[in-house]
């Protein structure tokens, strides 16, 4: 029994012991610093800094405790996003001295204790739009010694330097010429003219048509297509939600060139001009949801239509077809109570091909131009109720389609020319004076329009690419704006529909096609 006691007293003192000294271990232990994290081999670090050089990335294992970061002479050109991301205590921020080009959008994310951001010195040419937006407490920035190229990539920059409060040492532009050796911080923003257009393919129609006419009836989007091939007018209606243009209805017509609706007294016609079989007046009925022939139009008086345009005068709705034969005549139609009836043969014998009505100075006047003569003007007289010859746009010997515009107080013609050249004419008060001369061999289709106040003219070629010019109200003149690959175009038509801007381009020889106008803000 006592050797018993004294084995148990020893085994207590060994455990005692033992515990003891697992005791004093966790006391060393609590009083021993935490260890710190290892330090890149091309950076020198404290637990609050750390100053690289010859780094090939930016550093990603440095103490998260970092509030001051340096990289010199860097081995890499680009600055990623979310490159700091994992430093998000960073408060001075020094990427001086290197050779950086470009810098990710989101670069900087995450670093909303940043102070001092300084990236002088370096081959920027251009920074991301707003990225210095995230940081919320910058005081400084230093952006000198960079090859700045002061275009609408900088605009931004522009308008942050006059809103900030971080203090911005003096940036200078090295380009573009204009611009060169000035200050970043002096630029006026009205000289970034950073806003630009496009026309953009929208919508294919698979099917050739010869005239395109959009018409609101029922507070709805239409369209009407001549569409000789498919031996109809096809009319095709605006889809809202899907934002397209639809299937609708077909009015029969073998040899359609035109199809021209109006809505006269809120009931809708269309007037379908035919080379051969004669002419006709559709009237849409709601109640059986078809349109139905409401009357013939004269086949020895239209012989060869080409062209149609509607208009209204004193009240009075009309419409006038060009006759393009040689033993026909250029038509007036006036409606009455229940029909369109013959009102005035205006132009006899001489192959007319399209018209304009054009309604200035209260004076309504139509202009028809004809392949062999000069286009003729005639002027409505209230007293006769009917058009008087004025005269005639001597400057060119023939034209295949006459149209107008008016930019500021002044009118112009546009005058489409299948041999020779294109013309735009401006009205002197007595007298038209050319003002611009456009190559356009092989053209039957020219087209002004106005769209958000750009002004743009369509001129179309048998034989080229389809020219977009846009006006430019310094010169007074059209430039090349854009070419539109379009096969053979016989018509152009503006549509705005919604919030979309669009131009429709029928085709003879392929498909129609619909583009969209789009705004672009070259400083985004």
């Amino acid at each position: 029994m006592a050797g018993l006691r004294a084995r148990r007293g020893s085994g207590l003192r060994l455990l005692a012991l033992s515990t003891l000294g697992f005791c004093l271990m966790l006391q060393v232990s609590a009083k021993r610093p935490p260890k710190t994290p290892p330090c890149p081999p091309s950076c020198s670090c404290t637990r609050d800094t750390a100053f690289c050089v010859d780094s090939k990335a930016v550093p990603r294992n440095l103490p998260s405790e970092v509030i001051s970061l340096t990289l010199v002479n860097a081995a890499f050109s680009e600055i990623q996003d979310g490159a700091f991301s994992h430093l998000p205590l960073l408060q001075f921020l020094l990427l001086n001295s290197n050779k950086f080009t470009l810098i990710g959008d989101n670069a900087f994310t995450g670093l909303s204790h940043l102070q001092y951001l300084s990236l002088a010195n370096n081959n920027l040419q251009t920074l991301p739009r707003d990225i210095f937006r995230p940081l919320d407490i910058l005081s400084d920035l230093d952006l000198r010694g960079n090859s700045l190229n002061c275009d609408c990539k900088v605009k931004w920059l522009v308008e942050w330097l006059v809103h900030t409060n971080t203090t911005v040492a003096p940036i200078y532009c090295a380009s573009p010429p204009r611009f060169q050796e000035h200050k970043v911080q002096d630029l006026p923003l009205r000289e970034f003219d950073c806003i630009t257009t496009d026309f953009v393919l929208y919508q294919t129609l698979p099917f050739p048509a010869v005239s395109a006419e959009p018409f609101l009836y029922s507070s709805d989007l239409y369209l009407a297509l001549a569409q000789p091939g498919a031996s109809a007018c096809t009319v095709l209606k605006w889809d809202y939600v899907e934002r397209q243009l639809r299937d609708y209805d077909r009015i029969p017509a073998p040899s359609a060139v035109h199809c021209k609706p109006m809505v006269v007294d809120s009931q809708l016609y269309v007037v379908v001009a035919q080379l051969f079989g004669g002419s006709y007046i559709y009237h849409w009925d709601p109640n059986t949801t078809r349109f139905t022939k409401l009357q013939d139009i004269d086949p020895q008086r239209v012989r060869k239509p080409n062209d149609l345009e509607a208009f209204r005068i004193d009240g009075d709705w009309y419409f006038a077809v060009a006759d393009s034969s040689k033993a026909g005549a250029t038509s007036l139609y006036r409606w009455h109570q229940n029909g369109f009836y013959s009102h005035q043969a205006l132009h006899a014998w001489h192959r007319d091909t399209d018209l304009e009505f054009v309604d200035g100075e209260g004076k309504p006047r139509l202009i028809v131009s004809s392949s062999s003569q000069a286009p003729v003007i005639y002027q409505w007289s209230r007293t006769q109720k009917q058009f008087v010859a004025q005269g005639e746009v001597t400057q060119v010997p023939d034209a295949q389609a006459v149209k107008h515009f008016r930019a500021g107080r002044d009118s112009y013609l546009c005058l489409s020319r299948y041999i020779g050249d294109s013309k735009i004419l401006r009205w002197e008060g007595t007298r038209f004076s050319e003002v611009q001369a456009l190559p356009s061999r092989g053209s039957l289709a020219m087209q002004p329009f106005l769209v958000g106040g750009r002004r743009y003219l369509a001129l179309g070629s048998d034989f080229s690419f389809t020219q977009i010019y846009q006006w430019d109200e310094g010169r007074q003149k059209f430039v090349r704006f854009q070419e539109l690959a379009v096969q053979a175009p016989r018509a152009f038509c503006y549509m705005p529909a919604g919030d979309a801007q669009l131009l429709l381009a029928p085709s003879f020889k392929g498909q129609t096609l619909v583009y969209r106008h789009i705004v672009v803000d070259l400083s985004a």
